[in-house]
């Protein structure tokens, strides 16, 4: 992007030394920045990035972005003399929107945008894998799908892609409005309607409200793809099937595209649609819902079936989801410890019952759930108890919901903290066991995961 674009599209305070030029990639991490990039201070929870513009120029920004600046001389004889620019704002955020709009405003290629309660970076992950088979694709690295994330990865798109795949998160209402209208998606899709974030909306009603923000940026002729088997989504269709370009995906009811003869492995999952075989290389029914839309999305760009089903069949799962790991003892880790609300993590302990060996369930906290906060983990434990897990391992406070539920009909125990949960489990475990390591990220059990491998 040319320097001369930046001034012209963002809200500016002052310009300390102008300069022309172009700029290569935008960044709020000092430990990405690239040469001839732009650096953005960004004011976080426990660091303020605007304290970081020398060391950002130091590793070859040519420009920075700031809304809490002092100019001092010093400053100045190293702006000119080095063709190096500050640019203060009074939002660094908003202007980091204002500049991915910009971007987006100038290329023709396609946005394909996913949310959901669950399932956006899988779903995201599988699109994205069909799409590249016969497209330059690009796609939301890891979780950058917020206010933040979301601009940073149009910025960073490759001049020649073709089709951008997105993710788009929320925890209030009118932040999928703002991404949306950054992102102005040619296909939305809207993976399930659950509870998460219920604590700071109230109802799943209003998170239905919420997710459905996407559609005021989608393309007058776009098209927008839901799974039909979600109550809320379904009913959500019925009610308004001629007002938008719908696209349908579903396992029960009738859909656009519905899956039959579904087979479920221990390692992946076979179905059929419109009389064509796929294989999903996880297991798990949630994963043909993902896979569906990935089919979905293919035929709405005309590829060929045997693409869709190799993009379908490689795709990767990004990091921490539903990873497999299986340890030369012959004990296998399931690793989903990046994130965990109601619907994910009944998702994944109904894939653990599904499996052969002993069967155990590490849980730990899910948040922002509110009021919800207890009902919830108390149907997770009734839900362990249901599919039949063999012992119970959970850890942190809202986790003892879990634990009460189920601790009278099966094995159970609850530990405080995860290096405790970790000692009890490298005594028990043996060959043979499955064993599943999921909470919200912040209960860090990415650290059981490691202790374990």
């Amino acid at each position: 992007m040319d320097i001369l674009n930046i001034y012209e599209n963002i809200e500016i305070v002052r310009i300390i030394n102008k300069i022309d030029g172009k700029i290569t990639n935008f960044t709020n991490d000092t430990r990405k920045i690239k040469e001839n990039g732009c650096y953005l201070g960004i004011k976080g929870e426990n660091n303020d990035g605007n304290l970081f513009y020398m060391e950002a120029f130091n590793k070859g920004a040519k420009v920075v972005i700031l809304d809490n600046y002092v100019i001092n001389d010093t400053d100045l004889k190293y702006l000119e003399d080095n063709n190096k620019s500050i640019i203060v704002v009074k939002d660094t955020v908003k202007a980091l929107g204002e500049l991915a709009k910009y971007k987006r405003s100038t290329f023709n290629s396609d946005v394909v945008a996913i949310t959901g309660s669950a399932g956006k970076t899988s779903t995201k992950d599988i699109v994205y894998s069909v799409l590249k088979r016969q497209f330059r694709a690009y796609k939301t690295c890891g979780n950058k799908n917020n206010h933040i994330g979301l601009p940073l990865t149009i910025l960073s798109m490759d001049e020649d892609s073709e089709i951008l795949v997105l993710e788009m998160g929320m925890n209030h209402f009118g932040e999928i409005s703002y991404l949306t209208n950054i992102a102005k998606p040619n296909v939305a899709i809207i993976t399930n309607i659950g509870t998460a974030h219920i604590g700071n909306l109230g109802s799943r009603e209003n998170i239905l409200k919420a997710k459905l923000e996407i559609l005021e940026g989608l393309d007058e002729d776009g098209y927008l793809i839901i799974n039909n088997d979600n109550e809320l989504l379904h009913n959500w269709y019925l009610e308004n099937k001629d007002k938008f370009n719908i696209i349908t995906i579903g396992i029960n009811n009738n859909s656009d595209y519905l899956a039959t003869d579904i087979n479920i492995q221990d390692n992946s999952s076979t179905f059929k649609v419109l009389n064509k075989e796929y294989l999903v290389p996880v297991s798990g029914e949630h994963f043909v819902f993902n896979a569906l839309m990935g089919i979905a999305v293919g035929n709405l760009y005309h590829e060929e079936y045997k693409d869709i089903y190799e993009g379908i069949r490689s795709f990767e799962l990004s990091s921490n989801r539903m990873n497999i790991i299986n340890r030369e003892s012959d004990i296998t880790i399931i690793d989903d410890s990046y994130n965990a609300n109601y619907d994910s993590m009944s998702y994944a302990i109904k894939y653990l019952a599904s499996l052969g060996g002993r069967r155990i369930a590490v849980l730990g906290s899910m948040f922002e759930l509110g009021n919800y906060t207890e009902e919830l983990h108390r149907k997770i434990g009734k839900l362990v108890v249901e599919e039949g897990i063999d012992i119970l391992v959970t850890v942190g406070l809202e986790a003892n919901y879990i634990y009460e539920e189920a601790k009278d009909k099966i094995d159970a125990v609850h530990f405080d903290n995860n290096s405790d949960a970790i000692k009890f489990l490298k005594d028990i475990i043996k060959p043979g066991d499955y064993i599943l390591i999921k909470a919200s990220n912040s209960m860090k059990f990415k650290e059981i995961v490691d202790a374990l491998r």
